[in-house]
């Protein structure tokens, strides 16, 4: 719209004159000012770099148009810093058209926004004047602040004919009268609208020829400073795309890895990258302001879409022509004994085959997920699988990959050398292939492996990859099975974990590191956890399952007598979905009471009535006193019935197990490495070890342990090694004596 104008306009040399002031040039027989520590401080906040993009352009028109620049400044360009508001008591007066116009102004005026206004209009003039447009040159430099500021008292045109009087005029008469008494003031005006108009038609032109959208495909160099990009790509972050997803990924947090880019630099970051949303086609997603724990399954699910990448199971959609409905060995589909049509649907029934999780487990699962109010799925099952099932899944998930995107090929259609070849990547995939394994299955940064496989490793997997074809097989879903006669890695050879345990000296002294600790929650789950699982046995994911309601008291008749024993047993749900009942010492139940007692509950495990029981291992009480600054985590209210993650209780065994080896390391090097080396189920290891040790029969640590086969058990019984060690020693020291 057009802006009154009290001066006359400039000619051709006055515009130039005001565009090399506006643009802060200095006369080139001046000498150059240096740099004040000022401009060098402003120059370091900005965490990018200067390269026109279409933000740019939308600043500038508000400024061309005198409307209140702020919004596409807070828009556009709040990587270059915020811009305080200066306060003037008269504009809290004013009346709210001035106090608008009046903050305009005053915003327009601001130094940082003269600054970049100034580079702004120094960048436009020099493209157009690489275009031959040296008219557009001096125009887009011209200020208007510079050559005039606009008319004031210019009444409107119906108070005009009130004032004077000519309400019973007719319009044209009243637009005559009007003119005659502003006729210089109008030609002004309309000369100065028409020059803003070409100015902003200017600008349009050279946005069109000059901005540079911001694409995912883009370095991180070639909009960011060169500090941050350093840092950005050491971490492994070299494009724009690779940026948003890593926020997407870690979300807050994501630059706590990050050295020298604080919380001021990531938010102006982020606000750069969502304020290119549209050009980048890859938002930041919602759940990134959210805390974990707060964040809803299906918010989740939208982060990364459907589609043929390295992309999870669930998420990915195999080409047409790759789905093995024409597999080369594929049965005619009437003598198949699946209802799968093709590779991935036969993929799902074989995991689905496998032994899951009970009911009561799964809808625990899905409340700590918190989607129990959405609707389930056809693919929702994917997220609540058995231990097995994820380790099933994880190894058919790499080889359907590795065949669609790498060998071209369906599932039904490997042969022997196809075989072979994905034997030798597992040895060596590619680094785009790999990322730590704590990105989640939802992240855009999740990828299949960590790394190369070990042997063992690989071992593992090409004989889960030989029980899926034996399985479409024996369904009559394909003709043979070609990872019949591949061989595992020499290397992979079976090996006995017997070694993977502590001894009773070493035991003894985790004991006594474990009763020296401090008195806090996590250091009494630690103090029943650890012998808990010494002396039961348990696997990880079953001692993490087990509640209060699991443990029983039970009398029984002592055999042969007509005494009896009693004592606690616990009830754990096993490895193949396998249930068994396993004998807990006094001192343990002894300890775990003393451990619900500090929770809140009875100390009798027997004497709790919550529903389901209380967990034997629950979350932290006292993180609101130990560790206040954790922010929501530590203000929101736990429910000391839940259980502990499983993640979570391995990481805490492990850092103690490093803690107790630091102080053992000066008086035993050989302990403290192993130690250093121990984990949650070398816990496992050590009760059969030290129970068979100690004379229980095999037949009752089979059972304590879980174990299908009684020879599983029989690889730890080391008395027979104890001899043959003892004998042979033996005759090392008489031939020393001779």
């Amino acid at each position: 719209m057009p802006l009154p104008m009290s001066l006359p306009l400039p000619n051709v040399a006055d515009l130039a004159a005001a565009a090399d002031a506006s643009a802060g040039m200095a006369d080139p027989a001046a000498p150059a000012r240096p740099d004040t520590p000022s401009d060098k401080r402003r120059r370091r906040r900005s965490v990018t770099r200067r390269q026109l993009h279409r933000g740019h352009f939308g600043f500038l028109r508000a400024v061309i148009q005198g409307l209140n620049a702020r919004p596409m400044w807070e828009r556009y360009l709040a990587e270059e810093g915020e811009v305080e508001a200066e306060r003037d008591a008269a504009l809290a007066t004013a009346e709210p058209d001035a106090a608008m116009e009046a903050a305009a102004r005053a915003f327009a005026g601001h130094p940082k926004v003269r600054r970049v206004t100034a580079w702004l209009r120094s960048e436009l003039a020099a493209a157009a004047s690489r275009a031959e447009r040296y008219g557009m040159a001096r125009l887009v430099r011209v200020d208007f602040r510079r050559i005039g500021r606009a008319g004031e008292g210019l009444p409107s045109l119906e108070d005009f004919a009130a004032g004077e009087g000519l309400d019973g005029f007719t319009q044209a008469e009243q637009l005559a009268a009007y003119r005659a008494r502003f006729g210089r003031a109008l030609d002004r005006e309309a000369k100065r609208a028409a020059l803003m108009r070409r100015q902003l038609e200017a600008v349009d032109w050279l946005e069109a020829m000059y901005a540079q959208p911001v694409l995912v495909d883009d370095g991180c160099r070639a909009w960011l400073a060169d500090t941050l990009a350093d840092r950005l790509e050491a971490a492994g972050v070299a494009t724009i795309g690779q940026l948003v997803d890593r926020i997407n990924s870690l979300g807050a947090g994501w630059t706590r890895a990050l050295a020298g880019i604080g919380a001021g630099k990531a938010h102006a970051i982020e606000a750069f990258l969502q304020a290119h949303a549209d050009t980048l086609a890859r938002r930041i997603g919602q759940h990134v302001a959210v805390p974990r724990r707060q964040r809803y399954a299906h918010e989740l699910a939208r982060v990364v879409p459907r589609g043929t990448g390295l992309v999870p199971l669930d998420k990915l959609v195999v080409p047409a022509e790759l789905d093995g409905r024409a597999g080369a060995y594929r049965r005619p589909q009437a003598q198949c004994l699946l209802a799968a049509h093709n590779d991935y649907e036969a993929v799902l029934a074989w995991l689905r085959a496998k032994p899951g999780l009970p009911p009561e487990q799964v809808a625990k699962m899905r409340a700590q997920r918190r989607d129990l109010g959405s609707v389930l799925g056809p693919l929702d099952w994917l997220q609540t699988l058995s231990p097995t099932q994820r380790a099933y899944r994880k190894e058919a998930e790499r080889f359907l990959l590795w065949a669609i995107l790498v060998r071209g090929k369906p599932l039904s259609s490997m042969a022997n050398e196809d075989c072979v070849a994905y034997r030798e990547f597992l040895a060596a995939p590619p680094a785009d292939w790999c990322a730590p394994r704590s990105r989640e299955r939802w992240s855009p940064v999740w990828r299949p492996f960590e790394g190369p496989l070990s042997p063992r490793a690989q071992g593992y997997a090409l004989g889960v990859l030989n029980n899926l074809y034996r399985f479409l097989v024996d369904q009559n879903y394909l003709m043979g099975n070609p990872w019949h006669g591949i061989h595992v890695p020499r290397e992979a050879r079976p090996a006995l974990d017997v070694g993977r345990s502590l001894t009773e000296d070493q035991w003894a002294f985790v004991l006594a590191q474990l009763n020296a600790l401090p008195p806090t929650s996590a250091h009494q789950r630690l103090q029943v956890a650890l012998p808990l699982l010494h002396a039961t046995g348990l696997r990880l994911s079953e001692v993490v399952a087990a509640t209060t309601a699991h443990l029983e008291w039970v009398s029984l008749p002592r055999p042969g007598t007509r005494a009896r024993i009693e004592g606690w047993w616990l009830e754990v749900l096993g490895k193949g979905n396998k249930l068994r009942r396993v004998p807990v010492p006094p001192v343990v139940i002894a300890r775990l009471g003393a451990y619900l007692v500090a929770r809140g509950y009875p100390a009798d495990p027997g004497a709790n009535r919550v529903p389901g029981g209380v967990a034997l291992l629950g979350h932290a009480t006292d993180l609101g006193e130990r560790a206040p600054w954790a922010g929501a985590r530590a203000t929101n209210p736990v429910d000391a019935a839940a259980g502990i993650g499983t993640v979570t209780l391995a990481k805490q065994i492990k850092g103690f197990f490093a803690a107790c080896a630091g102080t053992l390391r000066l008086a035993d090097p050989h302990g403290a490495a192993r130690l250093e080396a121990a984990s949650t189920h070398w816990l496992r290891h050590t009760h059969i070890t030290h129970a068979l040790a100690a004379g229980a029969p095999l037949e009752v640590v089979q059972q304590n342990a879980g174990h299908a086969s009684l020879d599983t058990t029989t690889r730890y019984v080391t008395t027979e090694a104890a001899r043959r060690m003892e004998a042979m020693q033996a005759v090392w020291n008489a031939g020393k004596e001779e």
